[in-house]
């Protein structure tokens, strides 16, 4: 009987120690993994910071460089009186409309001689030629096309459309790409504006 006692306690004390160790084992493990997971957590969390600063920093490096790059040669279109497209009654559109086109490489060469540089007195050199009158000569010859493409957009328009500031963002960005098919690739148009703009 004391026999069978003593195995019972025994069991009971193997019980309780395999249950204690198991009971540690799952602390261990739950704490190992908790410090794994924190590090591997805080340097994920590290790495998405710093590479969401440095796309931010590239982004305003880029929104800088596209400033510069989004500056171009105005041309104004002058001044277009239309016939709306409202059926009830007839309404008149007086509009100014100009347009910004992209700069080309040769549009302003760097002049390399000195002025009064040496030709060895044998004339006068040729006058410079004023780049923003060879630009504005270039764009003379699309400038029909072009009056036609903003008369067409706009008279197809109801006062009502061209009264929101929707309506004339649309307006101008499909004059922009009536105008781009027009250049053909030679230019670009960077904005269109408006100028007056009188509904009667």
């Amino acid at each position: 009987m004391a026999e069978n006692d003593k195995t019972g306690d025994n069991k009971q004390q193997d019980l309780t120690r395999f249950l204690i160790m198991t009971l540690a084992s799952i602390v261990i493990m739950f704490i190992v993994f908790a410090g794994v997971n924190y590090v591997i957590m805080e340097n994920l969390i590290s790495q998405k910071i710093s590479t969401i600063s440095v796309a931010q920093e590239e982004l305003a490096e880029g929104e800088g460089e596209e400033d510069e790059l989004q500056k171009g040669i105005i041309v104004d279109l002058g001044d277009f009186i239309l016939n709306l497209c409202d059926e009830t009654q007839k309404k008149y559109l007086k509009v100014n409309v100009a347009i910004e086109v992209t700069k080309k490489d040769t549009d302003f060469p760097e002049t390399t001689e000195e002025k009064g540089g040496g030709h060895g007195g044998h004339g006068a050199a040729p006058a410079p030629v004023d780049p923003m009158e060879a630009i504005q000569k270039e764009m003379n010859q699309y400038k029909p096309a072009i009056r036609d493409a903003v008369i067409t957009n706009l008279s197809s328009k109801t006062s009502t459309e061209l009264a929101t500031a929707a309506g004339k963002e649309l307006a101008k960005e499909q004059i922009t790409n009536d105008i781009n098919s027009i250049l053909g690739g030679e230019r670009e148009v960077l904005r269109v504006s408006f100028g007056q703009f009188i509904i009667q």
